[in-house]
């Protein structure tokens, strides 16, 4: 290549990564996926370690809480927490794949059907419930993904789950939809529920759209697009992070004083004057001082998750 031609090369600008630690509730735009808004959002705020809190379907929109730095020691809570979707079904129509992106296998008029069968057929599948993964699904069959046999058309037996519905109300009926809150358990796949209604209703259905609105105690209260994002000042996209402790908001607090909370985060055991707890979010004797998670057993702090000194300063210096 000539000297002319490197010249006019558009040259590459190297982000300048930083260390960030916190939380950032997300609204995921529809039809990308959790993966790409991460790395949409990694790279909007140039943070140099970041991961997300459970995948959504491109189909799907809404809350993706996606923890930075010292916020992905904690991310398996927010994983393992419950879930809360609005989801519009469409009534009388099944498709291959169980949502709007599938090709449609059959069309009934759904017209006669009312509110109160509705949520009969919902009362059907509340409570803890045997549930069929889907084959258009990122579950794992030999290392590839189960999509990835639908695809080619090909059918891989499955083991039901369990999950738990705690709740489906009807949120909104239109002509050819229903729209239900439904809060549940994770690993629920709405759209295997979706094409359960439908069934147990006689006319089937699929998911028209999908909206996560909670995961356990988040919510899309303060939450941001990516749109919204961009279009801050780097020092804006910053102070969207709240603390890693966001994630353990429905634990009881235990503060320490200076020299139990320097044994703490060395992974020494602390006796205390606490009833025991399965986890508890211990805290250091400054305000912002966030050490990480531990639970009590008779009388004793034993530590889960620990933040290390640096990263611990840096929620200081916040």
């Amino acid at each position: 290549m000539t000297e002319a031609a490197v010249a006019a090369k558009p040259q590459r600008v190297r982000i300048q990564r930083r260390p960030l630690h916190g939380v950032l509730l997300l609204d995921k735009p529809l039809g990308l996926s959790s993966n790409d808004a991460l790395q949409k959002a990694k790279w909007l705020l140039r943070a140099e370690k970041a991961g997300h809190t459970g995948t959504l379907d491109p189909l799907a929109t809404g809350l993706l809480p996606l923890c930075f730095g010292a916020a992905t020691k904690f991310s398996q809570l927010s994983l393992d927490a419950d879930k809360r979707y609005l989801a519009t079904l469409a009534l009388g129509i099944r498709t291959t794949t169980g949502d709007a992106e599938g090709e449609v296998l059959e069309r009934n008029d759904p017209d006669h059907i009312t509110a109160e069968q509705i949520a009969s057929a919902c009362a059907a599948f509340t409570g803890e419930i045997d549930q069929m993964p889907p084959m258009y699904s990122a579950l794992k069959h030999e290392g590839k993904a189960l999509y990835e046999y639908a695809r080619a058309g090909v059918e891989i037996e499955r083991k039901s789950r369990r999950v738990t519905i705690h709740s489906i109300d009807i949120v909104a009926m239109q002509a050819g939809t229903v729209t239900l809150d439904v809060r549940c358990s994770k690993g629920t796949y709405i759209r295997t529920l979706a094409e359960d209604i439908g069934a147990k209703l006689g006319v089937g259905a699929s998911l028209a759209a999908l909206r996560r609105t909670g995961s356990g105690g988040l919510t899309l209260d303060g939450a941001v697009t990516l749109a919204q994002i961009e279009a801050m000042a780097d020092e804006q996209r910053a102070a969207l992070l709240t603390s890693p402790d966001r994630l353990l908001a429905d634990a009881p607090e235990l503060r320490l004083n200076l020299a139990d909370a320097t044994r703490f985060l060395s992974g020494l055991r602390r006796r205390v004057d606490a009833p025991d707890a399965e986890r508890v979010r211990v805290y250091g004797p400054e305000d912002k001082a966030f050490l990480g998670s531990a639970h009590i057993t008779s009388g004793e702090l034993i530590a889960d998750r620990l933040l290390t000194p640096p990263e611990v300063q840096a929620l200081l210096s916040a």
